[in-house]
């Protein structure tokens, strides 16, 4: 990294309801940067009850009130100014609150979970904030997959929490999309076979609030056959926004060919180079383009945010 690189930490946040790939996402984008350069932390871990007590008391995970919201801040605060903090745990294993855990600031601090962007003084300590929003079939897919193999959970039990929890995700989760400078969307494909996470489309959604990078070199004249797209496009409020589109059936080649292109556009990170994209399917790692460029993308605001292109 150059001489010139800021001297306080650069924190990314990636909030998205449960199971929209938060996780995934985050670890290839800790790949790019360096593991060692990089500190990753859950707000899903500040939950304030216990799963069986949240059951009595009938308060979701998703609702601020059943979270330490203002430890969060805290903690954010801290973590921007270069100082440790002593991060709570929430066992999703077993539903329980166990012992914290201490973690330094590094120069990236990664920030995932449900609650991410509630607050303004939350708000105000990201360089670079990213909504994760799935199509709903795809993420009722995850969640399944997910909660009966490794939460053990019955399907039923998944459909049945999805259902409950819908209007806390409206209330509290979804109106977080407002304050993110990237939205992202994956979907399948029609014809997609079922279990086949790897060619998912991805559609990102670039808010004038980041310089993104100038694409001009991965589009040809139209941006047709060639497996990503660009267009000019009204978000839901009817603000302006780029529309950047990534074809989930990318070809090897290409992919490859993009990957390069957009890797030269990060000289300060080129010594960083990973492979990246990977996902588990079917007990097997595989690669998605779409998501090891959507990784590389994001990747690419953090590196510029810390040589202080877009300092806030």
């Amino acid at each position: 990294m150059p001489k010139n690189r800021l001297s306080r930490p650069i924190i990314l946040g990636v909030v998205g309801d449960s199971a929209t790939g938060k996780s995934t996402l985050c670890k290839g984008i800790a790949d790019i940067l360096g593991p060692e350069q990089v500190s990753v932390i859950c707000t899903d871990d500040y939950h304030s009850y216990s799963r069986a007590e949240r059951a009595e008391n009938g308060i979701s995970a998703l609702d601020p009130k059943g979270n330490y919201v203002d430890i969060i801040e805290q903690h954010l605060e801290l973590l921007r100014n270069g100082r440790p903090i002593l991060k709570p745990i929430y066992n999703h294993d077993h539903g329980t609150l166990d012992r914290p855990e201490y973690i330094e600031s590094k120069p990236f601090i990664i920030v995932e979970g449900l609650l991410g962007y509630t607050t303004r003084r939350m708000r105000e300590c990201y360089d670079v904030k990213i909504y994760l929003d799935p199509s709903e079939d795809l993420r009722v897919d995850w969640k399944l997959n997910r909660d009966t193999k490794d939460r053990g959970y019955t399907a039923e039990e998944v459909r049945s929490s999805l259902k409950k929890r819908e209007g806390d995700s409206i209330e509290f989760i979804q109106p977080q999309r407002t304050f993110a400078d990237i939205v992202i969307s994956f979907e399948k494909p029609e014809n997609t076979a079922v279990g086949d996470y790897r060619h998912l489309n991805a559609r990102h959604i670039l808010r004038p609030t980041l310089p993104h990078p100038d694409f001009t070199p991965i589009l040809n004249t139209n941006g047709s056959g060639t497996g990503i797209h660009l267009e000019l496009s009204r978000d839901r409020d009817g603000k302006p926004v780029d529309v950047l589109e990534l074809d989930g059936q990318l070809s090897d080649r290409r992919a490859k060919t993009l990957e390069d292109l957009l890797w030269k556009l990060l000289p300060e990170a080129s010594h960083l180079r990973k492979e990246i994209g990977e996902i588990d399917q079917n007990n097997h790692q595989v690669t998605s383009h779409p998501l090891a460029l959507t990784q590389l993308l994001i990747a690419y605001h953090m590196v510029k945010a810390a040589v202080g292109e877009y300092a806030i």
